[in-house]
């Protein structure tokens, strides 16, 4: 009796051998395959010297890797089932079914092939997605990874937090690339004076400042600060535009503001314009 169920038992654990035989095999040529993919990776990193060419090794690195995982995995199947065939119908109704129940990541993956075809930003790139603004720190299968900008504290500067944006919305929200062309954006400052200051001289202020804060740029993109005026209800709105990199954009603005207020307080001729009221009395 024990004979017959130690045999029973042992005819069972039989057929488990090929498909424990084929993940081990799969396994570890999985596992070698990675490794040199690993060191190809690393090599080509230290020879990168641009961002593009550091995105393109990221994603290049992990397409390889999905495609030899699915290679391996089709291999797998057939091998155990021993029929192409079988395989085939397997593949197609599972493809139909999770298909059906996984609208979302299908999306996500057709996402992601786009941003590997197509490029619209690389890691680095300081971007907006839809609300969410942040610089692309990883590019996955189904995720992008922001550091986002903002968010809990105003203006242009990282917040500390790490934003997941799945995928799959990238179809059905507008992207803004930053830094698509280059690392350098228009920003502004604005004052506002009085009706009665000297306006040629403020505006002359405005753009002094900005070359003497921005003047490195200046140098590499060619080109200079300028001004826009404006009519408002307590004065005129002078504004100075300049171009400034993007990742120091509130450092910049910040140096460009105090230069300008610290030349108009030297000024005798130029105002800053501000909420109050001023009595007049006059003699009938």
């Amino acid at each position: 009796m024990l004979v017959n169920e130690f045999f029973e038992v042992m005819q069972s654990l039989e057929g488990l051998v090929p498909l424990v035989r084929t993940i081990i095999g799969i396994t570890t040529v999985y596992l070698i395959f990675k490794l040199f993919i690993d060191l190809a990776k690393k090599s080509l990193l230290k020879k990168a010297r641009t961002k593009k060419q550091i995105s393109n090794v990221e994603l290049f690195s992990r397409v390889l890797k999905y495609f030899v995982f699915a290679i391996l995995a089709i291999f797998a199947f057939s091998s155990y089932t021993g029929s192409w065939a079988s395989l085939g119908i397997g593949i197609g109704l599972m493809s139909a079914a999770l298909g059906w129940a996984l609208q979302k990541p299908i999306t996500g993956i057709a996402a992601w092939m786009m941003i590997v075809a197509k490029r619209p930003f690389d890691i680095g790139d300081r971007v907006i997605i839809g609300s969410v603004r942040g610089d692309v720190a990883d590019i996955t299968l189904t995720h992008i990874y922001l550091k986002e900008i903002g968010g809990i504290v105003p203006g242009e500067e990282n917040s500390g937090r790490l934003i997941m944006v799945p995928n799959s919305i990238l179809f059905e929200q507008n992207i803004i690339n930053y830094t698509s062309d280059d690392d350098y954006i228009l920003d502004q400052v604005s004052v506002t004076i009085t009706y009665e200051s000297n306006i040629n001289h403020a505006m002359e202020i405005a753009i002094a400042a900005a070359r003497n804060q921005t003047g490195e740029i200046i140098k590499k993109v060619k080109k200079d600060p300028y001004v826009r005026t404006y009519f408002k209800d307590s004065g005129i709105e002078v504004i100075v535009r300049y171009i400034s990199l993007v990742k120091s954009m509130q450092e910049i603005s910040s140096k460009v503001t105090r230069d300008i207020f610290g030349r108009i307080l030297k000024a005798n001729d130029v105002e800053i314009a501000y909420p109050h009221t001023e009595v007049l009395l006059r003699r009938k």
